[in-house]
C-alpha cells in the first residue's frame, strides 16, 4: 500500500526534529537552516547527476517566491522545536491543512464563489481550540513566544504547500522545487549567520582601536561555531532524513490514498512524543494530550474538506521540512 510511505516519511521526520533539538545546543538556527540546505542540495544535485535530469528551469520567479516563504516558515519551525518539547511543536507545525482550508475558504467566500459550509468552519473553530489546550498548561513565556511561533510557520507552510501544488500542476517536477527550495535554505541561512557574525563582531570592536584590522575577519567568522563529531554528525543527518523524507513523502500523496496518507502523516506526533519520553523525559500533560487529539480531528476534517474541493490542495506532495 504506498500510503505506508508517510510512515517512513514521518519516522524520518521525528528523527530530524530530534536533531534540530540536539544540535540547536551548539548551533544557531541560522546555522542549520544554512547546513540542512546544503546537505539537502548536494543529495538532489547527485541523484539529478545519476539519473539525467535537468535543473533548468522556467519558473525562477515561482522558486524565489516559493523558497522565500518555506525558509521563514522553516526558520520559525526550527526556532520552535529549541523552545518546546518536540511532540507540541510538530503538532502546531501539522495545522498546515487547517490554515490550507481557511485560505480557500476566506478567498471564495469574500469572492461570492463558496457557500458557508459549517463543517469546515467547525474544523477551523476545532483546531484553534486545540491550540488553546495544547498551550494553556505551558504559560512560561518562553514556550508561549515558541508556540505563538510555531502557528505562524505553520500558516506560512500552508501557503508554500499552495505554491508548490500551483508548480507541479504547471509541470515542474518535484526534484527541482526541493533542489532550489535546499538552494534557498542555504543562501538563507549563510547571510543569517554572517549577521550574527557582524552584531558580534560590531559588539568585539567597540572594546578595540577603530582600525583594527582583525575585525572584519572577526566578524565574518565568529557567527559559525566549530564543529565537533556529535554536531557534525546531527547537521548530516538533519539534511539527508529531511531531503529522504521529502521524497517518501512525495510518493506517498502521489500514490497513495491523499486521506489515509493524511492520517498516516499525523503518526509523526506519536514519534515525536515518543522521543520526548526517551530522550528528555518530557511527559505531556494529559490536557496537552487532549489538545493534540482536537488538533488532529480538525485537521482530518479540514483535509477532507480540502480533497474534496478542486483544486485539489490538500495533497502535501513537498514538505518546508
Amino acid at each position: 500500500m504506498q500510503s505506508l510511505w508517510m510512515l517512513v516519511a514521518s519516522f524520518l521526520f521525528s528523527i530530524m526534529g530530534v536533531c534540530v533539538k540536539l544540535a540547536s545546543d551548539t548551533y544557531s538556527t541560522s546555522e542549520i537552516v544554512a547546513y540542512r540546505g546544503l546537505v539537502g542540495m548536494v543529495m538532489i544535485y547527485l541523484l539529478v547527476r545519476t539519473q539525467g535530469y535537468s535543473l533548468r528551469t522556467r519558473m525562477a520567479g515561482h522558486h524565489l517566491w516559493r523558497g522565500t516563504v518555506g525558509v521563514i516558515a522553516l526558520w520559525l519551525w526550527f526556532y520552535s522545536i529549541s523552545r518546546l518539547s518536540l511532540a507540541m511543536a510538530v503538532t502546531l507545525n501539522y495545522m498546515s491543512p487547517i490554515w490550507i482550508a481557511a485560505i480557500l475558504f476566506g478567498g471564495a467566500w469574500l469572492k461570492g464563489k463558496q457557500r458557508i459550509e459549517w463543517g469546515l468552519l467547525a474544523a477551523i473553530a476545532l483546531g484553534f481550540i486545540g491550540v488553546l489546550l495544547l498551550l494553556r498548561p505551558s504559560m512560561h513565556a518562553d514556550q508561549m513566544v515558541g508556540g505563538i511561533v510555531a502557528l505562524i510557520s505553520g500558516m506560512l507552510a500552508a501557503l508554500a504547500y499552495m505554491q508548490v501544488r500551483q508548480m507541479g500542476l504547471m509541470g515542474e517536477p518535484e526534484y527541482r522545487v526541493v533542489f532550489y527550495f535546499s538552494l534557498t535554505c542555504a543562501i538563507a541561512g549563510l547571510f543569517g549567520t554572517m549577521i550574527n557574525g557582524l552584531t558580534y563582531g560590531l559588539d568585539y570592536g567597540l572594546g578595540q582601536d577603530a582600525g583594527s584590522s582583525n575585525l572584519a575577519a572577526h566578524s565574518f567568522t565568529a557567527g559559525w561555531h566549530a564543529h565537533h563529531i556529535k554536531g557534525f554528525l546531527l547537521l548530516i543527518t538533519i539534511g539527508l532524513t529531511a531531503a529522504s523524507a521529502q521524497f517518501a513523502m512525495t510518493r506517498a500523496y502521489r500514490l497513495g490514498n491523499t486521506l489515509v496518507t493524511a492520517n498516516l502523516q499525523y503518526v509523526g506526533i506519536v514519534f515525536s512524543s515518543i522521543w520526548d519520553l526517551l530522550l528528555w523525559n518530557d511527559a505531556l500533560s494529559w490536557m496537552s494530550w487532549l489538545g493534540i487529539a482536537v488538533i488532529l480531528s480538525s485537521g482530518l476534517i479540514a483535509t477532507f474538506y480540502n480533497a474534496r474541493n478542486k483544486p485539489v490542495i490538500a495533497i502535501d506532495p513537498i514538505a518546508t521540512e
